[in-house]
């Protein structure tokens, strides 16, 4: 998911004639990562010696972390994706003894089969996904975004292996793809060191391949989608996402952060009806208590339509609706508290009261030290906000 986007990656594969896994991959995608981990947790007792299994339980562990911090709203929604600028994950120590254990477990089994058979293409696309695990767990929790990189690379590596053994096989093409875009983002000084030199990077070929993988994959083509519709969005081509936004909205309609990706697709499209009513229909599902909105946050849907709103210009109905959320932001997660105090901030320069501006980047900062926006809202304090022309085209940061 997000996707993130972007977190360095994750890729999911359905393992083929377990039910138990498909079920666990649709509460997966609806955000329902207690379920999923639970379907993965029995799929894993009946079948213990699967690398698969231990993958998916890992990622499950992963993206409920993120969700829970709001590093998915910050992919999916506010477009908050600086590579190598994000706010910490704080996992409780049993959760991530619990994402190692189960990392540690499916690299050994990949590593015994392999063992038996170097061409084992179903082990080393389990490796590969491992090593992808462990990267995200490396950048998002331990901040070393080096050791991320080289897990990551050592994920396509294993991966291009598959390529030249089976070139059919379509979904290990994701993480090549995923990769190929990510060292193309980074600058050269990153690209320079040591493990990534020669490595350049591609962004247009990693998009051109995940854009295969969402056509034409098996079982990466889920996670391919979200990929392809974060990078569209990324890369300033909002109407190439929508159409997959919908489709992904068709399939988990209990998954509210699509709505909310909707409405920021349409923001950027410079559809302020069209953004606006996306929130409210968020809203409206979670009033008349559609499955899976009852868990949004009113503070949510209040940051949601006041982003649209400042990026339309629409400043005093923002400023309405993000004093909501800060009215409750001890009741929100750190990413929308810390936006939203730094929007206030910049409406208020926008309306020429730096004096307030300046109060609600000190709330900003204060609310969370190391988020991005309390960085930005740093330099604001004694440059205050101007943007040289609206822009209508963006739904966060």
């Amino acid at each position: 998911m997000k996707v993130t986007l972007l977190v360095i990656f994750l890729a999911a594969s359905l393992f083929a004639g377990s039910s138990l896994v498909e079920d666990g991959y649709q509460h997966f995608y609806n955000l329902e990562y207690d379920q999923a981990l639970a379907d993965f947790d029995r799929a894993i007792a009946l079948q213990p010696d699967s690398p698969d299994l231990y993958n998916h339980a890992a990622e499950a562990i992963v993206f409920r972390e993120m969700y829970r911090d709001g590093a998915l709203e910050s992919e999916l929604v506010t477009g908050n994706n600086s590579l190598l600028r994000r706010a910490r994950l704080n996992p409780a120590p049993d959760t991530e003894q619990r994402f190692l254990n189960e990392v540690r477990k499916a690299l050994d089994l990949a590593q015994a089969r392999l063992r038996r058979n170097p061409n084992d293409t179903g082990a080393l696309y389990a490796m590969g996904i491992t090593y992808g695990l462990r990267a995200n767990y490396y950048f998002l929790v331990r901040k070393a975004w080096l050791d991320a990189l080289r897990d990551a690379t050592t994920a396509r590596k294993l991966h291009n292996r598959i390529s030249e053994l089976d070139p059919s096989n379509v979904d290990a093409r994701l993480v090549q793809g995923l990769h190929d875009y990510i060292v193309g983002s980074l600058t050269p000084l990153y690209r320079m060191l040591g493990f990534l030199a020669g490595q350049r990077g591609d962004k247009e070929l990693g998009i051109r391949t995940i854009e295969n993988v969402a056509a034409h994959g098996v079982e990466d083509r889920i996670e391919a989608e979200i990929f392809l519709a974060a990078l569209y969005r990324r890369e300033h081509q909002p109407r190439k996402a929508l159409p997959i936004v919908d489709g992904l909205i068709a399939r988990f309609p209990r998954n509210y952060l699509f709505r909310f990706e909707r409405a920021g697709i349409y923001a950027a499209l410079g559809d302020g009806k069209q953004a606006i009513g996306g929130i409210e229909e968020v809203a409206r599902l979670k009033t008349t208590g559609a499955p899976g909105y009852s868990r949004v946050p009113w503070e949510m849907i209040y940051y949601q339509l006041g982003a649209i709103q400042f990026w339309s210009n629409d400043l005093q109905a923002a400023l309405a609706n993000m004093q909501r959320v800060t009215a409750k932001a001890d009741e929100v997660d750190l990413n929308t508290g810390v936006l939203a105090w730094m929007r206030v901030g910049q409406i208020y320069d926008l309306n020429q009261r730096h004096d307030l501006a300046v109060e609600a980047y000190k709330k900003a900062i204060a609310y969370a030290p190391e988020a991005e926006a309390a960085r930005e809202s740093r330099r604001y304090i004694s440059s205050p906000y101007r943007r040289a022309e609206p822009q209508p085209s963006r739904s966060g940061v």
